[in-house]
């Protein structure tokens, strides 16, 4: 199946290992331009030379950094096409624990970001014959985990403020959608299970297994694509049937 997406530019933020790349990958191999951002710049360039895309490295938190990510794929390629948002997540933790510091630093991570990018890339989204905003989420937005409280706090703020961006860009031609990783077996899954997954975990996923990134990427990829022009506003959960939720 021919995707539609060579030629056209794509930004993926935290794109030097797991989810972003993986969907980096998807995407070059698909013939898109490929703009990857990052934080680990030995890791990114190594990428980016490998994939044929180019390296930009820069901190999701900081302002100049995006605004320079952005600049880049814009005058290298002349345009933006798509934008994959991809950020860390904030240390695992209980409700009762959050603070004023843990609180701001998970909006500064989570949300902010988020909010900033997009705006950046809007304008010249706009001007795109298939503009496309993928954001890279958590299953923590439909269903808080247990341990995961900071995450749980900020993950649906993204969700609730893009499913109204889609509304009001859908007229425009652009789609935004969300994709929720179930356990996908990428650095953070090694932070929050140290020990790997046990049985009785792994009996909880129909498929009986932790999923790769690369399976996660393809779906992203497929969002972004010419292929996917008439789904918009949606979430997207890619979790081996981990989740039992109807909607």
């Amino acid at each position: 199946m021919d995707l539609g997406l060579t030629g056209r530019t794509a930004l993926v933020s935290g794109a030097s290992s797991g989810l972003g790349l993986a969907t980096a990958e998807a995407l070059a191999e698909e013939g898109a331009n490929v703009v990857l951002f990052a934080r680990r710049a030995e890791q990114l360039e190594e990428n980016a030379a490998r994939l044929g895309g180019v390296a930009v490295v820069g901190d999701l938190t900081e302002d100049t950094d995006l605004e320079r990510a952005v600049a880049t794929a814009v005058d290298r390629f002349g345009g933006l096409d798509i934008l994959v948002w991809n950020g860390g997540g904030p240390p695992p933790g209980k409700a009762e624990a959050i603070d004023d510091e843990s609180l701001e630093a998970g909006y500064r991570l989570v949300l902010r970001p988020a909010v900033t990018l997009v705006r950046l890339c809007l304008p010249h989204l706009e001007r795109s014959p298939a503009g496309r905003i993928v954001a890279l989420t958590s299953l923590a937005a439909q269903e808080p985990s247990a341990h995961l409280a900071v995450s749980n706090t900020f993950r649906p703020g993204v969700h609730g403020w893009l499913k109204t961006l889609s509304r009001e860009v859908g007229p425009k031609g652009i789609t935004v959608n969300c994709v929720a990783p179930g356990r996908i077996a990428t650095a953070r899954l090694d932070e929050l299970y140290p020990n790997g997954p046990t049985e009785e975990q792994l009996e909880e996923i129909a498929l009986r297994r932790w999923g790769t990134p690369r399976e996660f990427g393809d779906v992203v990829c497929f969002l972004a694509s010419e292929r996917a022009r008439y789904v918009t506003g949606q979430t997207v959960v890619v979790d081996g049937g981990l989740k039992r939720f109807l909607f």
